[in-house]
Formats: structure tokens, C-alpha cells, sequence
């Protein structure tokens, strides 16, 4: 059973700006709330492609989705090759690149992922350690914890889990390691609790957080993927087509803000000149200054939608 809550749900497809007929993406189509409400809102001429690359939701999407099937295409794939999917699907095509009216991604881990435990995404449940989101994908948290040098360790559990213990915590892993194998989450877990100082300890969040998030994204190529896919999504827009993406912390979202940022250009020109000459002109335009925030309302019915930004992007 895949129970899944949607995040900034009626947020990130109004920001869309749904037309019947056009032709949608959501990227990442987990408990597919997000796919279910666009598919009502298209008529038999519209049409929503879904990507994921969990074959848990797919199964789930095929029921949930079932009056719609006529008007989805499911693809069972890592968002990352979004550009190469989309010609396949046979969609419209303007200078070889294909052309959708709306992209939407709504980043991290799902729900199912986090709770199931053989899914070794939580550090609440001991289960092996793996952590894939695709499990046909070879690489897992055991091989990354087990095999990668202390460095690398250390490399990623700062930058992908901006854990300031990163050092200490790569440390103790290797240390253990030595001794036996590390193969389950609740061993994992203690070893990270145990390189962080008592103090820090008892107050705040989950000792092994940032590590577990860390592990994740390193297994996933969540940030790589994301990067890749954000690109491609702005060439695969159609004139006025809109760009929605949900993040969850703050290096998935400072990447979509950066991409952002990039496409928009600005006017360089002296700000005394009465018009402007210089002809710069960006690919992107924001449809809201600032991100999209879930209400108290949602943060008090779903906890793991308190970090959640939406941003919104429309094609020139």
C-alpha cells in the first residue's frame, strides 16, 4: 500500500496554470497527487507524462490513476533523462527539442521510501542498509559506508548532509568497519551518535539525520540528477509554459534558485538610459517573487511538508 501525502498540492498545480489540452510532466510521480489532480483538470485532448524511477509507485499510479490511463504515459526512469524520454513519447518538437506546456517536480524521498523499512531509508527502523530509490540501481549506503575511503566520506556527509561533525563521524564509521562490516541502519545509526558530542546530542534533531540525508543523495545522485533535469526542463518548455519545482532543504533548493537566477537575465544597461538598447533577454521569468511556503494548516496535518519551498518558473 503506498500512503502518501502530497506537499503544496493545489500550490504547485495552480501554479502550472493548467490548460485542457495541453501536455504535462510531472517528474516525480510518487503517491501521484500531484499527477491525479492535473489529470482532472485536462480534457481528452490533454495528456500528463509521469516519471519515477520506484516501481512501488508505479504500481500504486496504475490504480490510483486508472480512469485517466487514456491520457498517461508512465515512464519508468530517473527524471535525469527527461529530454531523451520526452521524444520518445512522441510529443510536439521545435528545433529537435520536444515541447510540454508544464513541468513539475516535487524533490526528496517519499513517504512509502521513508517508512518502509526494508527500504533502509530511516534511521527509526533497522533494516539493511541500502537506500536506493531505484533497486535495479547497483550502488547502496552499505557499499558507500563499507567501501569509500574516510575522505569521501567526510566529502559527502558535509556537502550533502552540511553535518559539522562530518570529520569525526567519517572517522568512527572506518574504525568500526575495521572490526566487521556495517550492514543495518540501527548499527549505523549508533556509530554516528556515538562521534557526536553528548551535548549536541540532547538537544535538537536526530543525532544521524544529516548523515542518513547525506547517504541518500549519494546513492540517488539526487543533486546531479536535479541539476540535469532543471536544465533540460527549461529547453523542453513551450513559450508560456511553467516550470514548478517543490524542495525539501536547502541544497536542492539553492540549485533551483540558482538556475533560476541564470535564465532570467537582466538589462545591462547605464540605468539612465530612457530604454533599453543592449537587447539582453532572459528564457525565464518568475511567476512569484518568492518561494511558496505550505500553510500552518498542512504543516500541522503533515509535519514533512514544514520544509517544503515551491518555486515557479514561466518560459519566454
Amino acid at each position: 500500500m503506498f500512503q502518501h501525502t502530497t506537499v503544496l498540492l493545489h500550490e504547485a498545480v495552480e501554479g502550472l496554470a493548467i490548460k485542457p489540452d495541453g501536455i504535462y510532466v510531472d517528474c516525480t510521480l510518487g503517491g501521484a497527487g500531484h499527477s491525479e489532480l492535473i489529470l482532472s483538470q485536462l480534457g481528452d485532448e490533454g495528456r500528463l507524462i509521469a516519471f519515477d524511477q520506484d516501481e512501488l509507485a508505479l504500481n500504486n499510479a496504475r490504480q490510483k490513476l486508472a480512469p485517466y490511463l487514456h491520457k498517461v504515459t508512465l515512464v519508468h526512469r530517473n527524471f535525469r533523462y527527461l529530454e531523451e524520454e520526452l521524444l520518445k513519447c512522441q510529443v510536439p518538437v521545435h528545433n529537435g527539442v520536444p515541447q510540454v506546456d508544464g513541468i513539475l517536480f516535487d524533490l526528496g524521498v517519499s513517504s512509502p521510501q521513508l517508512d518502509e523499512a526494508d527500504r533502509g531509508f530511516s534511521y527509526h527502523q533497522d533494516a539493511p542498509l541500502d537506500m536506493r530509490m531505484d533497486q535495479s540501481s547497483d550502488l547502496t549506503a552499505k557499499e558507500i559506508v563499507n567501501e569509500w575511503s574516510e575522505q569521501e566520506l567526510t566529502r559527502i556527509l558535509d556537502r550533502y548532509g552540511e553535518e559539522k561533525f562530518a570529520r569525526q563521524i567519517a572517522r568512527n564509521i572506518v574504525k568500526k568497519r575495521q572490526v566487521e562490516p556495517i550492514t543495518n541502519t540501527a548499527e549505523l545509526a549508533e556509530i554516528i551518535k556515538e562521534a557526536i558530542p553528548a551535548a549536541t546530542r540532547r538537544s535538537g534533531p536526530h543525532p544521524a539525520r544529516r548523515s542518513f540525508q547525506a547517504l541518500r543523495i549519494a546513492v540517488n545522485d539526487e543533486l546531479g540528477a536535479e541539476e540535469t533535469a532543471l536544465e533540460q526542463a527549461v529547453r523542453c518548455l513551450a513559450p508560456e509554459g511553467r516550470l514548478a519545482v517543490i524542495t525539501f532543504h536547502s541544497l536542492e533548493d539553492r540549485i533551483c534558485k540558482q538556475l533560476f537566477v541564470s535564465y532570467i537575465e537582466k538589462c545591462s544597461c547605464p540605468p539612465d538610459f530612457p530604454l533599453c538598447v543592449c537587447e539582453r533577454k532572459g528564457e525565464l521569468k518568475l511567476v512569484k517573487r518568492k518561494p511558496i511556503l505550505p500553510s500552518e494548516q498542512e504543516i500541522a496535518s503533515n509535519s514533512r511538508s514544514r520544509s517544503a519551498k515551491l518555486r515557479i518558473a514561466q518560459k519566454l
